[in-house]
């Protein structure tokens, strides 16, 4: 069924158009006056609103106004019902927002027409608004890997970072780069090279707090990770954990089986860093040291500090 709210402050019409409305199969919710409307929608979705217009409190026209100035996620189609018939009225009631008129008492094929409209424009406004969050997600996509890109990354690691200052928490990231990727490429070929970056990618996504942390590819065989709310002792263990899911993997080429193993370095800072005027750049810098720290003592390894710190400890050192 489709959800409808019906703003009508007279309880008789509002219970017979809600009557008249089920029959067309729409579940139907009632304000008494454009306030209490405005306070349902701020609660629940609802695709297409009815209103009166002479209401008291808050009329339709008001209504209609306060709709359009709040920032909604969909968009809301409001029909206006109204006995004011004359063009200047109904021009006034277009003009405060309303997508369309229902003049009162609504002739009921005609009330059906209109809806009719409501739901082919509410379903290309849909059509469009997925479109253009698709295009989006491409230009933030690396077309190689799937992981977000560069452009997402330094996008997305400053508003991490001034969120983690504001709220008072931690925020770390991970850099991590494949060890002797380049024999991968000249051992096996750059198709394997390229699924050897793909499965890596796969495998990191897997052990992501949805919604939360993200894997950006950084350049070649190189990927950042964003680890929001995280310390330096649960950035090392993430990245750990990653570590060691990434040495378990198996890869093929035409029936060879070979495997991989990855370098890992982490930068944690805390609130107080972040407020102070820690930056993207400082993250990227201390958490490409402790990466070149780990690949320089042996490989396949995880290094880890705070960007304050300054010494690199690593956090274990399975080879």
């Amino acid at each position: 069924m489709h959800e409808l709210l019906l703003v009508e402050d007279s309880p008789t019409q509002a219970l017979k158009l809600k009557l008249v409305l089920q029959e067309y199969g729409y579940r139907v919710s009632i304000a008494s006056n454009g306030e209490e409307g405005l306070e349902l929608l701020e609660r629940k979705r609802f695709p297409i609103v009815i209103t009166d217009w002479v209401m008291p409190k808050m009329d339709g026209e008001e209504f209609c106004r306060e709709v359009r100035s709040r920032s909604y996620e969909d968009y809301t189609y409001i029909l206006l019902l109204t006995g004011k018939n004359e063009s200047a009225d109904i021009v006034r009631g277009l003009e405060s927002g309303a997508d369309d008129y229902l003049v009162k008492p609504p002739d009921r094929m005609e009330m059906l027409a209109r809806l009719k409209t409501a739901h082919r424009i509410i379903s290309l406004e849909t059509s469009l608004k997925d479109r253009a969050n698709e295009i989006l997600r491409l230009t933030l996509t690396d077309p190689l890997t799937g992981a977000r890109n560069r452009r997402y990354l330094n996008e997305q690691l400053p508003r991490d970072m001034h969120r983690a200052a504001r709220y008072g928490h931690p925020f770390s990231l991970i850099v991590t780069d494949i060890d002797f990727f380049k024999h991968v490429n000249d051992e096996y070929g750059h198709l394997a090279g390229d699924e050897t970056l793909r499965r890596l990618v796969g495998k990191v996504e897997e052990s992501l707090r949805e919604g939360c942390d993200w894997i950006a590819r950084f350049g070649g065989e190189e990927f950042v990770i964003g680890l929001p709310e995280t310390d330096l002792c649960g950035a090392g263990a993430a990245a750990e954990r990653l570590r060691n899911a990434v040495a378990s993997m198996l890869l093929d080429c035409d029936g060879q089986a070979f495997s991989i193993t990855a370098s890992f370095g982490t930068a944690t800072a805390t609130p107080e860093l972040l407020g102070s005027g820690v930056g993207m750049e400082d993250m990227l810098r201390v958490a490409d040291a402790c990466l070149y720290e780990a690949k320089d003592t042996g490989r396949n390894r995880t290094v880890s500090r705070c960007v304050k710190d300054s010494g690199i400890r690593p956090i274990h050192a399975d080879i």
